[in-house]
């Protein structure tokens, strides 16, 4: 199968961003490769380097259709893909090879497993000093817990934010997605244009070292500070908040959700008004979020009152003539179909040559000037080996012998 050829830009506009950048993703999963996807959308020429007879695990999670996986249709897009046995010597030599012309690597290799191939930051930097080198791990590359297995589950839970998540009185819960795994995606790809920044004052390449732990614990917020200062440990509160009120979930009259949000005093006084409460404004307690928090039963009887007896296409419109927060809860479905996402773009149509048109999220934000897109969606296993190691330059004989080897 040749590979889907890239859409022609217009004669005046730029080239993306990332234009000329060239990044090995040899991870697996989700963390290391979504960075390299969130590139890839870019500009960047990003290759994608599998084990020969272990395809990356995420080619095989959640549904497919006609044997074809769809979460790597997503998470591949924008790749070149191509197999080798880092284990192999003729592996080994080629990994170096593709080193010596690439920018970025990003691997997720236990800690010791690239040195154990000869293929550790010493061996990569020698053939290219100009090297970022991304380690993506669950714990880092040092500690007393480097060396075991880690996933995103884990980080979610030991981050303290299964801790804070679900009903007070029921157990702690896991998000039913990445969730850690896609923060740190996104937080490693701004890693790595950070270190290539670095590189443009020193001329020198470095490691970056991307522990899945960290990042979802930034996103929780002061949690360590407020523990730190006062000994305030967050619990669980349900869709309540601690720092203000009403704000969560409400059933309408047809049945479904709607979510409100009263986060600036503003709009916790039009949703009073707006609910036929408007004597509740008037309380001391409501003058702060953290006072209306502690008062929720009360504001959320009105609220909810007034909700349950509306449909929620009532309940939005009057939303948004007052002024006041709300969105609908929505499922897939509804997302498909929302105005706005339309409006946007956010989920566009690609057209692959295994299933035929499918639609993603698109690019992750607009740019004005530089726009990124998505050139094709994920390749089958290996689909660009030759023709990424013949533009390395190597011989039909030399493929043949990697072959014999097992390092293809």
């Amino acid at each position: 199968m040749t590979r889907p050829a890239a859409p022609s830009p217009a004669p005046s506009a730029p080239a993306p961003p990332l234009t000329g950048l060239r990044v090995l993703d040899l991870a697996t999963l989700f963390a290391g490769p979504l960075a390299a996807t969130l590139l890839g959308d870019f500009g960047a020429e990003v290759v994608k380097v599998e084990h020969p007879r272990k395809p990356d695990p995420s080619r095989g999670h959640g549904p497919s259709k006609n044997g074809v996986g769809l979460w790597w249709k997503m998470l591949g897009r924008n790749k070149r893909t191509i197999t080798l046995d880092l284990s192999t010597r003729g592996g080994r030599a080629t990994l170096l090879r593709l080193a010596k012309a690439t920018d970025v690597i990003i691997e997720n290799f236990r800690p010791g497993t690239l040195e154990k191939w000869d293929l550790g930051w010493s061996e990569l930097s020698a053939v290219n000093p100009r090297l970022v080198l991304v380690r993506v791990t669950g714990f880092g590359q040092f500690g007393p817990y480097a060396h075991r297995p880690g996933f995103g589950t884990l980080a979610e839970a030991m981050s303290g934010f299964a801790a804070i998540t679900g009903e007070p009185d029921a157990p702690p819960t896991l998000p039913p997605f990445g969730l850690a795994d896609s923060i740190a995606g996104l937080t490693t790809a701004y890693a790595v244009l950070t270190a290539l920044a670095g590189r443009e004052s020193t001329g020198e390449g470095q490691v970056v070292d991307m522990a899945l732990i960290e990042p979802i614990l930034t996103a929780l917020g002061p949690q360590p500070t407020w523990y730190d200062q006062l000994g305030h440990v967050q619990p669980r509160t349900g869709n309540r908040s601690q720092n203000n009120a009403p704000r969560g979930t409400y059933l309408t009259a047809d049945g479904t959700w709607v979510a409100v949000s009263t986060s600036a005093q503003s709009v916790a006084e039009r949703v009073m008004r707006l609910v036929g409460r408007p004597e509740l404004i008037d309380e001391p307690w409501f003058a702060t979020g953290a006072g209306r928090a502690r008062h929720a039963d009360v504001l959320d009887e009105a609220v909810g009152g007034w909700i349950a007896c509306r449909t929620r296409t009532d309940v939005l419109a009057a939303f948004e003539k007052a002024e006041a927060a709300v969105a609908p809860v929505q499922d897939v479905r509804d997302v498909m179909a929302d105005p706005q996402y339309q409006a946007l773009n956010t989920i566009t149509t690609v057209d692959d040559p295994e299933l035929g048109p499918l639609r993603m999220q698109n690019v992750l934000f607009r740019l004005s000037r530089t726009p990124g897109a998505i050139r094709w969606a994920g390749r089958p296993h290996g689909a660009d080996t030759d023709e990424v190691l013949t533009e390395l330059g190597l011989t039909p004989a030399e493929l043949t012998a990697l072959r014999a080897e097992g390092a293809l």
